[in-house]
C-alpha cells in the first residue's frame, strides 16, 4: 500500500472519530455535572419511597410499573448514601443523551448545522437537567422514549422490521411507566404523513404485539393483584372514579373510617377553573425551557424570523423526520392539554414532546447558537444554585421556592432520633416512612393504614408490622403530621413530642402538642407530631 493510500485510510478512519469527539465530550461533562448533583442533593421523599421499593423487587408495586426500583438498586451498596443511591438514574440519564445523540444524527443534524446545540438544549432544559440526578419513573420513560423514537425513524425509511425494536422499546418504557402508551399515537400519526404502505405489512403489529409481551409480565402482576396499580394510576391521572382498594396492612386497625381507599375525583368545574388549569398548563410547558425561552422566542419573532425556521427545518429534515418530530410535539401536548381542561395534569405527563421539540428548536436556534448556548449555561447556573440550596439551606429563597426543603431537610436528624425511641414506630403517611427507612434501614418503619393516602407501605410488603397482640404488650409510636392524634381502635395516644426542625440548627423536641413559635425560629422547615400509643386495656394473661 503507497503511502498516499495509507494516509486516505488514516483521513478516513479519523473523520468519524472527529465528528464523535465533541458530542462526546459534551455528553460528558453532563454527566459529571450530574454525578456532582446527585451527590449533593438530599433524596426526596418520592425516592426514598422508590428506593425501598428496591430492596423488594417486584412486576408491580400500589402507585408504579416495577422500572423506578431497577433504577434504586444502587442503595443496595450503599444504604442512606443518596450518591449510591442514584447511580442507576445517572446511568440511565447518560444512556439517554447517547441515543438522543444517535437519533439527532439519523434526523439529519451534524455538527456545524445544529447537532452539538441539540444536544446541549436536550440537557439545558429543566426537565433535562434534572433526569440523570431524580430517580423518577420518568427516568426510565425519557430512555425508552428516545430509543423507541430512533427506532421508529428507521423504521419509517424503510427499515420496516425496525417496527419490532421500536415495539421492544415501547414494552420496556410501560414497564417504567404508563405514559409510554402515548407513543402509539405518535406512530400512527408519523406512518399515515410519512410511509402510509407499512399499515399493510405486519411489522408495526408485530412491533405492538412485542411490546405487549415485553409489559405482560406487569400486566399479569395485576391481574393477581386486583389491577391495583393501574386502577390507581387511570383514576389519579383522569380523576376516574374507579372503585375502592383493599388495602388492610397485617391486620391493623384502621386509623379513621373503613379500611379501603377511593381515588378522589375532581369534582365539577366551571369554565373559569377549566381556562385557568389550561393556563397553567401551558405556563409550565413554556417553563421547561428556563431561559431559553428568551432566544427561542427571538429567533421566531425577529425579522423573516418564521420563514427562516421553516427553510432551515425543510432543509435539514427529510420528510420522515419531519413528520416524526411533528407528531412527537404536537401529540402529546395536545393530548394532556386537553385533559387539562377536565382534570388535574402534573407538568411532568407531557414532558415526553421535549425529545421532539429540542432538535427542531436547535435547527431554528442556529442563527442564535451562541446566545441558545448562554442561556443553556445560565439554566444550569441556577439549578446548581438551587442544589447547593438543598445541600445548605443556605441561599434566601422565598417561600414558594422551598419545595426542595420541605422534601429532605431534616430526615437524618429526625431518623437518628426515631431510632433511639423505645417502642416500634409507624408513619401516618408514605413519605415519613421512606425518609425514616432510607436515612435509617434498621427502623423498619410501616405506614399506619387509613390516615393518609395509601401506598405500598399499607399493603404490608415492603416491612413487616408487628402484629396487633404485639403491639398491645409494648405500644408503639406514631410519626405524623396530624397535629391532634389520630383515634386509633383498641389504642389511646399517652404522650405527644413536637419536632421541629430550623435552617442550620440541631433537631428540637419540644413536649406537648406546640404551636410552630415555639420551634425556636421564625420560619422553621419542618415540623412533625410524634405521639406514644398504648393499649385501651391489658389484656388478661
Amino acid at each position: 500500500m503507497s503511502r498516499a493510500d495509507r494516509q486516505l485510510g488514516a483521513a478516513t478512519h479519523a473523520g468519524p472519530l472527529r465528528d464523535a469527539r465533541l458530542p462526546l465530550l459534551v455528553i460528558l461533562g453532563i454527566t459529571l455535572w450530574r454525578l456532582w448533583a446527585a451527590a449533593t442533593v438530599p433524596v426526596t421523599q418520592d425516592e426514598a419511597y422508590y428506593y425501598h421499593w428496591a430492596r423488594a423487587l417486584a412486576w408491580g408495586y400500589f402507585d408504579h410499573p416495577p422500572g423506578v426500583a431497577v433504577l434504586g438498586l444502587g442503595t443496595l451498596l450503599a444504604p442512606a448514601s443518596a450518591f449510591a443511591a442514584r447511580l442507576g438514574a445517572v446511568l440511565a440519564g447518560l444512556l439517554t443523551l447517547l441515543v438522543l445523540w444517535r437519533f439527532y444524527t439519523a434526523l439529519g443534524l451534524q455538527r456545524g448545522n445544529g447537532l452539538l446545540l441539540a444536544l446541549v438544549l436536550a440537557a439545558g432544559t429543566l426537565p433535562g437537567l434534572i433526569a440523570g440526578i431524580i430517580t423518577t419513573p420518568d427516568t426510565v420513560l425519557t430512555l425508552c422514549w428516545a430509543l423507541a423514537l430512533h427506532e421508529a425513524l428507521v423504521a419509517l425509511r424503510g427499515e420496516r422490521r425496525r417496527w419490532l425494536s421500536a415495539g421492544v422499546a415501547t414494552g420496556l418504557g410501560l414497564l417504567g411507566k404508563y405514559s409510554m402508551a402515548v407513543i402509539g399515537p405518535v406512530f400512527l400519526w408519523a406512518m399515515l404523513a410519512a410511509d402510509r404502505r407499512a399499515l399493510a405489512t405486519p411489522w408495526p403489529y408485530l412491533g405492538g404485539l412485542l411490546a405487549l409481551l415485553v409489559f405482560s409480565p406487569h400486566v399479569l402482576w395485576n391481574a393477581q393483584h386486583d389491577w391495583l396499580s393501574l386502577r390507581f394510576q387511570l383514576g389519579h391521572g383522569l380523576a376516574t372514579e374507579l372503585g375502592s382498594f383493599d388495602l388492610a396492612a397485617e391486620g391493623l386497625p384502621a386509623a379513621v373510617g373503613s379500611q379501603s381507599y377511593t381515588p378522589p375525583g375532581s369534582g365539577p368545574l366551571t369554565t373559569l377553573d377549566r381556562l385557568g388549569q389550561f393556563a397553567s398548563f401551558l405556563g409550565s410547558q413554556l417553563a421547561f425551557w428556563g431561559l431559553l425561552v428568551l432566544p427561542l422566542g427571538a429567533a421566531l419573532w425577529a425579522r423573516g424570523g418564521l420563514r427562516g425556521a421553516r427553510r432551515r427545518l425543510t432543509t435539514t429534515l427529510d420528510a420522515p423526520a419531519k413528520s416524526l418530530l411533528l407528531a412527537g410535539t404536537a401529540f402529546p401536548l395536545a393530548l394532556f392539554g386537553l385533559l387539562s381542561l377536565s382534570s388535574d395534569v402534573e407538568a411532568n405527563w407531557s414532558a415526553l414532546y421535549l425529545a421532539c421539540a429540542v432538535p427542531a428548536a436547535a435547527v431554528v436556534l442556529r442563527p442564535l447558537a451562541g446566545w441558545a448556548l448562554l442561556a443553556a449555561a445560565g439554566n444550569l447556573l441556577l439549578v446548581s444554585l438551587y442544589a447547593f440550596h438543598a445541600a445548605t439551606a443556605a441561599l434566601p429563597l422565598p417561600d414558594a421556592a422551598q419545595r426542595i426543603l420541605r422534601e429532605s431537610y431534616g430526615y437524618p436528624a429526625l431518623a437518628e432520633y426515631v431510632e433511639g425511641l423505645d417502642a416500634p414506630v409507624f408513619a401516618d403517611r408514605y413519605p415519613f416512612a421512606a425518609m425514616l427507612n432510607f436515612h435509617a434501614p434498621t427502623l423498619a418503619v410501616p405506614q399506619w393504614p387509613n390516615i393518609a393516602r395509601p401506598s405500598e407501605y399499607t399493603r404490608g410488603r415492603l416491612v413487616t408490622a408487628p402484629s396487633q397482640a404485639a403491639l398491645r404488650e409494648t405500644g408503639f409510636w406514631l410519626v405524623a403530621y396530624k397535629f391532634a392524634p389520630p383515634d386509633i381502635p383498641g389504642f389511646r395516644a399517652v404522650e405527644t413530642r413536637s419536632i421541629f426542625q430550623c435552617r442550620g440548627q440541631p433537631l428540637k423536641v419540644v413536649q406537648g402538642g406546640a404551636p410552630w413559635s415555639a420551634a425556636g425560629c421564625e420560619h422553621p422547615i419542618q415540623g412533625w407530631r410524634l405521639y406514644r400509643y398504648t393499649a385501651d386495656t391489658v389484656p388478661e394473661a
